[in-house]
């Protein structure tokens, strides 16, 4: 839009953040050491109270997470207590608002992409019509609504899906997810972080809990219902060293630039429910040949976002290590400290944040160009559909 800045030329970095969390201190520290100076930090809860921002035309912004803040979760979700589950629908409304408030600038992270990758239900449905493989799902674009425990059955049955994930349509960091099984007894368990209190609430807590009451299953999926549920055929996973496994992807600027190993002893992977960090080494020995699959799809994965320069992919690695399947897309899954690029990248030597910086600066400046961000419909039946 009439832009004619050179490739490579320096930049005026913005970041819209909390500014307290250590993502804007690796960011600040990347964009220095690049030689970009320090980043100006505009503040999530600024951008709420304010009622959006303007950024000058030569400043490139990037979003960051608006987590770990409890005034900024208070003020987009409504949560007084910032343990509570609940609220995750009012929290993606208020979020996309927000985002559409933001004025100017080069944006990084584009608002439509952020609709849908904020909405598993969307963004299961768009990866799965570009071909990527996901796990089967009866709620798979949002066509079928989840109001209750009883529906959950229902969608099982007719799937015929005896283990699923039940997850918060907008949950993140495993907030709300419970990994189901049954049996042909009837039995059932469900394994969670959610803690249901004698009150009836339910909050995250940091300990796997396993309840095999179904009414007490039905008590939890009854109360996260209203927030949007998607359901996901829980496909086993490769294990390392007698733990289950999955692949966190890094891909910045369509390549898949840096990866982590996650494992457990439970369904949920995430570092901060216990998972741990496995041995990359061991896991491409394993995989043999097909490394390139999993790096190639998560690039596949990371294309139906062209609007967004770095998504982090969750990739489901099948027993053996031959097959791979997108579990999630990140918007913000880039916090990996001290990790550095692939070998073969374009990123070695560098974090997540200073492979983002490089690859801007190896861009066309058409990539992302100066342009309004108009605010949103947060209807997630329509204005959120995927494209």
């Amino acid at each position: 839009m009439g832009e004619t800045r050179p490739r490579g030329a320096p930049v005026r970095w913005a970041v819209v953040a909390n500014g307290e969390n250590r993502r804007v201190n690796l960011f600040t520290t990347a964009a220095e050491k690049a030689g970009c100076g320090t980043p100006r930090v505009v503040e999530w809860r600024d951008v709420l109270r304010d009622g959006g921002h303007a950024f000058a035309d030569d400043e490139v912004v990037r979003l960051d997470s608006p987590g770990e803040n409890a005034e900024v979760d208070r003020l987009l979700r409504g949560a007084e207590v910032p343990t509570r589950v609940e609220g995750s629908a009012r929290w993606y409304g208020s979020f996309l608002d927000c985002v559409g408030s933001l004025r100017g600038g080069r944006r990084l992270d584009d608002p439509v992409d952020l609709a849908v990758l904020f909405d598993k239900r969307l963004c299961h449905a768009r990866l799965d019509a570009a071909g990527v493989p996901v796990p089967p799902s009866p709620t798979s674009g949002a066509v079928r609504a989840v109001d209750d425990w009883s529906g959950v059955r229902d969608l099982m049955r007719e799937a015929e899906m005896r283990r699923v994930f039940v997850k918060l349509a907008h949950g993140s960091s495993a907030s709300g997810v419970l990994a189901v099984e049954t049996t042909a007894e009837g039995r059932i368990r469900a394994t969670t972080s959610v803690e249901r209190t004698t009150d009836g609430s339910l909050h995250n807590s940091l300990r796997i809990r396993r309840y095999t009451d179904e009414a007490e299953i039905a008590a939890i999926v009854d109360t996260l219902a209203p927030d949007g549920l998607h359901i996901e055929r829980w496909l086993p996973k490769a294990s390392l060293g007698n733990r289950s496994a999955d692949l966190r992807i890094v891909v910045v600027a369509g390549r898949a630039t840096h990866a982590v190993v996650r494992t457990s002893r439970s369904p949920l992977t995430n570092l901060h429910l216990g998972g741990a960090r496995g041995e990359l080494a061991a896991v491409r020995a394993l995989a043999g040949d097909r490394w390139a699959d999993a790096l190639a799809i998560s690039e596949r994965a990371a294309a139906c976002f062209p609007g967004t320069l770095c998504v982090g992919v969750d990739l489901l690695p099948a027993v053996g290590w031959r097959r791979f399947a997108v579990g999630e897309v990140n918007a913000f899954g880039d916090l990996l400290p001290r990790l550095t690029g692939l070998p073969g990248s374009g990123a070695e030597g560098l974090d997540t944040y200073a492979a983002q910086i490089a690859a801007f600066r190896s861009l066309s400046p058409d990539r992302f160009p100066v342009r309004p961000v108009l605010p949103l419909d947060t209807s997630p039946r329509t204005a959120h559909a995927p494209a």
